[in-house]
């Protein structure tokens, strides 16, 4: 989470370099930087206007099909239509009317309405029940394909999926590499992913 700050340039690094495609980030404004980067956070930021509101946020230019493709892209289209007043649907605070699930879909579809280049998820399916996280990581996939995406996770199920894993500890990366290639070399990639699964 720290490293998406800086990223972000929340803050800026006290040593060395973020670079994106060779470029440093403090050659970008922060507002050009921030265009280009979606973020998925962990504690879901919703507010208490309509769905369709809650979407466009990440874009207030977007217009309904544009904020609609958002959020099929983000598997919420099914669950939105299924509301009271479908779009038009008011939201309690902090969308205290939806499940987890569905609170963590409308703010991918919020990232994604953006149409940013990079995506970056913290904890994507932390709190969110099996079938939530089923659809929220389909609907990473598909999107996968098109940008960069940056995953931040202590869940390893789903690992095998990603092109390059970073292991961090303390601040440092102690291990890097695709999963079968971390866990061929039987470090600290592998020691997590079976304490985890109780191996």
């Amino acid at each position: 989470s720290t490293l998406v700050s800086l990223l972000l340039r929340l803050y800026e690094p006290t040593a060395g370099r973020i670079l994106i495609d060779g470029v440093d980030i403090r050659r970008y404004t922060r507002t050009s930087l921030r265009r280009e980067i979606g973020v998925v956070p962990q504690d879901n930021m919703l507010f208490a206007v309509s769905v369709r509101e809650n979407i466009a946020y990440g874009a207030p230019q977007a217009g309904a099909q544009e904020v609609e493709d958002a959020a099929r892209h983000a598997r919420a289209h099914e669950f939105i239509i299924d509301l009271p007043e479908g779009y038009d649907t008011e939201l309690g605070e902090r969308g205290s009317n939806l499940s987890g699930g569905q609170r963590q879909r409308l703010c991918l579809a919020r990232a994604l309405v953006k149409a940013p280049s990079i995506l970056v998820m913290d904890e994507p399916t932390a709190s969110v029940d099996a079938v939530s996280a089923r659809l929220i990581h389909e609907a990473v996939a598909r999107v996968h394909r098109d940008r960069t995406l940056i995953t931040i996770s202590h869940e390893y199920s789903d690992m095998a999926a990603y092109d390059r894993i970073f292991v961090l500890e303390g601040g440092r990366v102690v291990e890097s590499g695709s999963h079968d290639a971390l866990v061929k070399t039987r470090g600290r990639y592998l020691a997590l992913v079976e304490r985890r699964h109780g191996s």
